[in-house]
């Protein structure tokens, strides 16, 4: 019989959010906040892709802007929950939506593509 009680589920996700604009001076301590999240969850940040101030759809908290940061990265199961709990708490960050992009995924997969 195969025991599942050590088994660890990994996937892989990426994450959408949109920084106050008047708090971008803050950037860096907000990504150094996901680094924590996502690194407690056994994960790893695969890339980050910073696409600067952009005009938003529709007006934010009475906002016209907002700076976009798009996040790749993988990890337990349970991530995305910690993930959003800091998103909604956090008053510097407008929006965020995070997708899942792969079900299971496997380090050793991942490295050969980008390593």
């Amino acid at each position: 019989m195969l025991d599942l009680s050590n088994f660890k589920r990994f996937r892989k996700w990426e994450t959408l959010f949109i920084i106050h604009p008047e708090r971008i001076d803050e950037k860096n301590q907000i990504l150094d906040k996901i680094r924590d999240i996502v690194s407690s969850k056994e994960g790893e940040i695969l890339k980050i892709n910073e696409w600067g101030m952009r005009k938003l759809a529709y007006p934010i908290q009475k906002k016209r802007q907002g700076y976009y940061i798009l996040i790749e990265f993988s990890g337990l199961v349970s991530l995305p929950k910690d993930l959003e709990e800091f998103f909604r708490i956090d008053e510097r960050i407008l929006r965020f939506i995070i997708v899942k992009l792969e079900d299971s995924f496997k380090k050793e997969k991942e490295e050969a593509v980008y390593g």
